[in-house]
């Protein structure tokens, strides 16, 4: 198999967690929509993470938010997102850069992203991260069975009373897209 030169897997996660950037500005702007909510899982020893010492200790390697009642002061930036959340009711800023997001989820429309962590040897080729540098490592877009796509944009649109999923990264009930489906063999 040729060796991708271009590394088709991480544009494609960096254009996903472009939609996330995109998502999280409209609401820092506008606010949440509807029933829209989300949930995100960061790793939390990524670099350029802000994260107190007592939340680090409690979450080492990942951890989930959920940006729906209580959080505030929302600021996406181009590289990272900054919030405020009360945990166990001591208030944390938090500072995750998009880099570090492993999961996107909106339960209100059943959609989401889970990610793989690429790294980039130096020199810029190559995965080390457990993956092989001729095979991309799996990404997962999920929507439902039932979610259909608007005519105009493409978007997928399911309905907003679907069940809400246990808060580890979305399964079943969706299709998995794995990037080597698109490769040629």
């Amino acid at each position: 198999m040729a060796t991708d030169h271009i590394r088709y897997d991480i544009l494609a996660q960096e254009a996903l967690r472009g939609v996330v950037r995109t998502v999280l500005a409209d609401v820092a702007e506008k606010g949440l929509p509807g029933d829209h909510h989300f949930k995100i899982t960061f790793a939390t020893p990524a670099p350029g993470l802000r994260l107190s010492e007592r939340m680090r200790g409690q979450y080492p390697e990942t951890m989930t938010i959920v940006l729906q009642h209580q959080f505030w002061d929302l600021a996406v930036g181009d590289d990272a997102f900054e919030v405020g959340l009360s945990f166990g009711g001591v208030p944390e800023r938090l500072v995750v850069p998009f880099a570090a997001i492993t999961a996107f989820f909106d339960p209100a429309v059943q959609f989401g992203f889970q990610f793989e962590t690429i790294e980039v040897e130096a020199g810029g080729e190559g995965a080390t991260a457990g993956a092989a540098a001729d095979k991309p490592p799996p990404m997962r877009i999920v929507a439902p069975e039932s979610a259909k796509p608007d005519a105009k944009s493409g978007a997928l649109s399911a309905p907003a009373t679907a069940k809400e999923p246990e808060p580890d990264p979305p399964s079943g009930g969706g299709e998995v897209v794995r990037l080597d489906r698109f490769r040629k063999k």
